[in-house]
C-alpha cells in the first residue's frame, strides 16, 4: 500500500519513500585506511568518492569514482565534495582553514576542523588535554636546544622526548634526546616542538571508540600496540593482563575525550601503561588506525564499518569480540617483491589466517599489509600472525 507523502511524494506505508537515495561518502586521501572503509561500506550499498594523490594509491586501485588532486588546494576540495553527502578523511593533512571554509559552505565535515585539529597540531592537542584534565606525560613547547635543556631540568633530567606539532608519523618526527646537543635536529623543520618527559612506561596500549553526530558511541577493547624502530608490528586484542579497572579507565578517558573534543567517527586513544598503574595519552588518530585493524576480523562490527555508520549518523554496531584472542601483525616490505607468492604456503599452514594487502610497491620497512589470526591460545595465536607476516616479508622462509 502507497500513499500521498507531501511534496508530490509517494511514500509507502512503512514511512520510508518509496524510491531511496544512497549516500555518496567522500574520502580524501588513497591510502589503505581509505581502501579499507571504502570496503566497508560495500555491503551497505554506500557509494564512495576518492581524492586521491594518484591513479595508482592503494584506494584508488578499488574506488569507482577517483578524483586525481591535491588536498591542500581549496578549489580542488571544493569541486571533489560536490556531490558528496560526507566528507571524511584517511589522514588528517587537510589544512584546517579548508575544512572550515568547506564547513561555511554547507559541506558535513566529520570529524570537523575543531575536532581533527586535536590530531593535526600535538601542541594544541596537549593544551586541551590539560584543560579538560586528560592525563599526559609532562610537557611544553621549546624554543631552542637551551631551552630543551631548562625543559629536562624541571621533568628530572635527560633523555627526553622532541615532537614536532604537526607532520609526524610512524616514529617520524620524533626524537629522543640524551643533551642539549643532540636537541638541535628538531628545531630544523622551522614549525615548533613540543617536548615531553621520557615516560617510564610498562606497554603501550591503544583505546579505540566511535562515536556519531547525536552522541552514540562504542568502546573496543583496549589492545596492546607493540613498536619497532617507532612502527607499530604487532596489536594483541585485548591486552594481556591488563588489569579490569585500568582498562575500564582507559576506555571511558577515550569516551570523554571524544565527548569533550567533539569527534565523529573513528578515535584512537594511544596511551602508555606507566610502570606506576596508570594509563597517559600519547597521541590522538581521528581516523580508523593501525591499532584497530584487527577488528575486521576479530570483532563483531569492524572499526571500518564503525566509522562509515558513524559520518553518516547510522546506529553504530556491536564492537565486542568474536574469539578469545585476535592478533594483528603488519606485513612490511623486505626481501620478496612478489608476495603473492607466498600465499600458498601460510593458507596451507594456517586456514584460519586472514590476509589484507593494499596493493602497494614493496619497499623496505614500508608498511603494505597486515595480517589477523584468532583462537583461545594467545601463544598460538601470536605465533601463527608473527610467521605469516614474517613469511611473506621474507624475513623467514619454512
Amino acid at each position: 500500500m502507497v500513499r500521498s507523502g507531501g511534496a508530490g511524494r509517494t511514500v509507502r506505508s512503512s514511512g520510508y519513500p518509496e524510491r531511496v537515495t544512497f549516500p555518496v561518502v567522500g574520502m580524501v586521501g588513497g591510502g589503505q585506511l581509505a581502501r579499507m572503509t571504502h570496503e566497508a561500506g560495500i555491503p551497505l550499498g554506500i557509494r564512495f568518492k576518492l581524492l586521491s594523490d594518484t591513479p595508482q594509491d592503494s584506494a584508488a586501485q578499488v574506488a569507482g569514482e577517483v578524483v586525481v588532486g591535491d588536498y591542500r588546494d581549496l578549489d580542488a576540495l571544493r569541486d571533489f565534495a560536490r556531490g558528496c553527502d560526507v566528507i571524511t578523511f584517511d589522514h588528517e593533512h587537510v589544512p584546517t582553514e579548508h575544512l572550515r571554509a568547506l564547513e561555511a559552505e554547507g559541506i558535513p565535515v566529520r570529524p570537523g576542523p575543531d575536532a581533527l585539529v586535536h590530531a593535526q597540531d600535538k601542541g594544541v592537542m596537549r593544551a586541551r588535554l590539560d584543560a579538560i584534565d586528560a592525563p599526559s606525560p609532562r610537557h611544553r613547547i621549546v624554543a631552542d636546544p637551551a631551552d630543551t635543556a631548562a625543559f629536562a631540568a624541571e621533568v628530572g633530567g635527560f633523555p627526553v622526548v622532541l615532537k614536532t606539532v604537526r607532520g609526524g608519523y610512524d616514529g617520524k618526527g620524533v626524537w629522543i634526546v640524551r643533551s642539549e646537543e643532540d636537541a638541535e635536529p628538531p628545531f630544523r623543520a622551522g614549525v615548533p616542538v613540543l617536548a615531553e618527559e621520557k615516560v617510564d612506561y610498562r606497554r603501550e596500549l591503544a583505546a579505540n571508540i566511535v562515536r556519531s553526530p547525536h552522541g552514540q558511541a562504542v568502546a573496543y577493547p583496549v589492545v596492546e600496540s607493540r613498536q619497532v624502530d617507532g612502527v607499530c608490528d604487532t596489536v594483541i586484542a585485548p591486552a594481556p593482563d591488563l588489569d579490569e579497572e585500568l582498562a575500564g579507565q582507559a576506555q571511558q578517558l577515550a569516551l570523554r575525550i571524544a565527548r569533550e573534543l567533539g569527534v565523529v567517527g573513528h578515535l584512537a586513544v594511544e596511551l602508555f601503561e606507566t610502570t606506576d598503574g596508570r594509563v597517559l595519552v600519547n597521541e590522538l588518530a581521528m581516523r580508523p588506525h593501525n591499532s584497530g585493524h584487527w577488528t575486521q576480523d576479530g570483532a563483531i562490527t569492524s572499526q571500518f564499518a564503525n566509522h562509515v555508520r558513524a559520518v553518516l549518523d547510522l546506529p553504530l554496531g556491536d564492537p565486542r569480540p568474536r574469539a578469545r584472542w585476535t592478533v594483528m601483525a603488519n606485513v612490511l616490505g623486505g626481501d620478496y617483491p612478489d608476495m603473492y607468492q607466498g600465499y600458498l604456503h601460510c593458507m596451507a599452514r594456517d586456514p584460519q589466517l586472514k590476509i589484507h594487502m593494499y596493493g602497494k610497491d614493496v619497499k623496505s620497512g614500508r608498511k603494505v599489509g597486515h595480517v589477523n589470526t584468532y583462537g583461545d591460545d594467545l601463544d598460538d595465536v601470536l605465533a601463527r600472525a608473527r610467521h605469516a607476516a614474517d613469511y611473506l616479508r621474507g624475513t623467514i622462509t619454512e
